[in-house]
C-alpha cells in the first residue's frame, strides 16, 4: 500500500488544528482532547467518530479492514472516515490537522446528537503500521471522562523498521513495505526492537501512549 498524496500532506502539515465533518443537526457537542504521553512517537491526524452501538473500527485477533490498515501503514484517514459516515450509526466525524508530537494535545469536536459511544485512531510514527486507538467506549452523559489508549499493530504490513516502509519526517518512506503481508490479525504493538533502521533507544515504548478526555458541551 502506497502513501496517498492526501496522506503525504496531512504528514507534512504542522498546526495542530481541528476539524470535523457533522451528520447531526444535534447543537450539542462532544469536545474530544488527545494527549501523547509516549517520549519519542508522533501521531498522524486523530480521526474521531461519536456512534451508536454497533460500530467497530477493528476485533483484537481478526484482520483489519483495508481503511483501517490504510490509516495504520500510511497515516490516510479518508478511507475509514467514508467508511464510518456511510454506517447509520454513525452520528459525526471530525480529525485533528497535521502531526501530533511527545507532550503536546490537540482537541476535535464532534456531534454529540443521540450518540453513547466514541471511536478514534491515528497512525503512530515512526512505525510500520502501528496506531492508537478507542473502539467504542461508552461516553459521558455530562461532565467528562478520561480513557487511556494503547498502540496497536494492524497486523498488514510486516515490522522491518526500514525507513524506505515508514511514511513521516523520521523516515519519508512510501507507508508500505516492499513484503507481502504482515501478521494477519490486529494485536498490541510491540514496540520498536531496532532491527531496521529505527533505534530502540529512541523510539521503543511501551504502553499506554495517549491520554483521550471526552467532554459534552453546547
Amino acid at each position: 500500500m502506497k502513501l496517498t498524496t492526501l496522506a503525504a500532506s496531512l504528514l507534512l502539515v504542522a498546526p495542530l488544528t481541528g476539524a470535523w465533518a457533522q451528520s447531526s443537526n444535534n447543537n450539542l457537542m462532544y469536545e474530544v482532547t488527545i494527549t501523547n504521553i509516549t517520549r519519542g512517537s508522533f501521531f498522524t491526524p486523530v480521526l474521531v467518530a461519536s456512534h451508536r452501538p454497533g460500530v467497530e473500527l477493528f476485533t483484537l485477533g481478526q484482520a483489519a479492514s483495508e481503511e483501517l490498515a490504510a490509516l495504520a501503514e500510511g497515516g490516510d484517514i479518508m478511507p475509514l472516515e467514508q467508511t464510518l459516515l456511510s454506517n447509520s450509526n454513525v452520528v459525526g466525524t471530525g480529525h485533528s490537522d497535521g502531526l501530533l508530537g511527545p507532550g503536546h494535545s490537540v482537541t476535535v469536536r464532534v456531534p454529540a446528537g443521540n450518540a453513547n459511544q466514541i471511536s478514534l485512531a491515528a497512525m503512530i510514527l515512526p512505525t510500520n503500521d502501528g496506531f492508537i486507538a478507542l473502539n467504542g467506549v461508552a461516553i459521558p452523559r455530562s461532565g467528562s471522562q478520561t480513557f487511556i489508549v494503547n498502540g496497536y499493530d494492524a497486523g498488514s504490513e510486516p515490522n522491518d523498521e526500514l525507513c524506505q516502509s515508514i511514511p513521516g519526517p523520521d523516515c519519508g518512506g512510501e507507508g508500505g513495505s516492499p513484503g507481502a503481508g504482515g501478521e494477519g490479525f490486529v494485536h498490541i504493538h510491540a514496540g520498536i526492537h531496532g532491527i531496521g533502521d529505527l533505534q530502540a533507544a529512541e523510539y521503543d515504548w511501551r504502553n499506554p501512549m495517549a491520554s483521550v478526555t471526552v467532554q459534552k458541551i453546547r
